[in-house]
């Protein structure tokens, strides 16, 4: 193994380590210390957790079966706690030093473990509501007008879903959930924009197997996202080819008159090579195309190369507040929603999976029914 994925790994690692202790030591200095009894099983479980996520993480990638899902679930699940009985124990500390200041703490053997008990339990139920909200998958309907949009798309509606994430926590249920959902919304074409698996060590023909049930008029096409280049790309490829779905390559096709065109995310990273891809499409400019790009970006590119209407997905919107402010400044308005850049219109989903912890939090899990006027 290279040098960076060392340091990188031993960096999140410490980071864990150090977010445990400071919630141990939140929790012993508002809640109180508890019993010899006690006090033991708290530190081991706590380090115990604390060297979870990194291990089972490590572990999906190489291995499948039972235990490895388990592991990972736990791992992940606990991740997403601790990040809000993290903020619950920074805030706990910011409102005793408010009333420190202030000089209202009169009673602090009944105010610390009180504040201390509040931030647990604001910190445990945001995690709880972010568990229940992630497995909740919503239709968001936009409408959109198209230039050169043939006359036979007028009416006509696409589905555009992205960051399935299907793996070790969003597995072959989700995928029949998504199947169905999809089958009741009767689209005529359907946009796979990346991140279709997760990158895990999984059965991909057993998880991409319900969407062969999926027969819209115009098919159903995929363009890889950067999860699906981290683990076994030629295996999930072959996975959903076997299931009918039409894997773009830097390739145009043309659906009754609509061209739909597909950039894998490594050609999508690199300017000069997006570039040449779409170069090498020939885009007819004067009838109306959709490219799908996993990753809102290279906007500029795009533009100028004709495209009508590019469908995103990637950001999940940052999937967890206060996470979503730091994707805002990454992408800007292009990290959710339906927006121009010049004459190019871009469309970001949220996604319908997630990543990490199954929780969301300030954003929704979502697929995206697309009416063309």
């Amino acid at each position: 193994m290279k040098a960076w994925p060392v340091v990188g790994i031993a960096i999140i690692q410490f980071i864990l380590l150090l977010a445990h202790l400071f919630l141990y030591l939140a929790w012993t200095r508002f809640c109180g210390i508890p019993g010899p009894a006690l006090l033991l099983p708290l530190r081991w479980s706590l380090g115990i957790l604390a060297c979870s996520f990194v291990p089972a993480a490590l572990l999906s990638h190489y291995f499948n079966g039972p235990l490895v899902t388990a592991l990972y679930r736990v791992a992940s699940v606990w991740l997403g706690f601790l990040n809000y009985l993290f903020f619950g124990a920074v805030l706990t500390r910011i409102l005793w030093g408010v009333l420190v200041l202030a000089r209202l703490d009169r009673n602090p053997a009944f105010e610390r473990p009180l504040l201390g008990w509040m931030g647990i339990g604001l910190g445990a139920a945001t995690a709880v509501y972010g568990l229940i909200n992630a497995r909740w998958v919503r239709v968001r309907r936009v409408s959109i007008a198209l230039p050169g949009l043939p006359l036979s798309w007028r009416g006509r509606t696409a589905l555009l879903a992205s960051d399935l994430h299907l793996g070790h926590i969003n597995g072959i249920g989700f995928s029949r959930r998504l199947v169905a959902m999809a089958a009741r919304l009767k689209p005529d074409v359907i946009l796979l924009a990346g991140d279709f698996f997760d990158g895990t060590r999984v059965e991909p023909d057993a998880q991409a197997a319900p969407f062969a049930q999926l027969a819209p008029p115009f098919g159903v096409y995929f363009a890889t996202g950067n999860h699906d280049e981290f683990g076994n790309t030629p295996g999930y490829l072959a996975a959903l080819k076997r299931a009918g779905v039409r894997v773009l390559a830097n390739e145009r096709i043309d659906a009754d008159g609509l061209q739909i065109l597909g950039i894998p995310y490594h050609d999508a990273a690199s300017p000069i090579r997006i570039k040449a891809a779409l170069d090498a499409m020939q885009i007819d400019r004067n009838r109306a195309s959709i490219l799908i790009n996993h990753v809102p970006n290279r906007l500029p590119i795009v533009e100028q190369a004709g495209v009508s209407l590019q469908v995103s997905g990637h950001t999940h919107g940052g999937q967890l507040a206060p996470f979503t402010w730091l994707t805002r400044r990454v992408f800007g308005k292009f990290t959710y929603g339906l927006h121009a850049f010049g004459a190019l219109q871009v469309l970001t989903s949220y996604g319908a999976g997630t990543w990490g912890p199954p929780m969301r939090v300030g954003t929704r899990p979502e697929v995206v029914l697309i009416a063309f006027e």
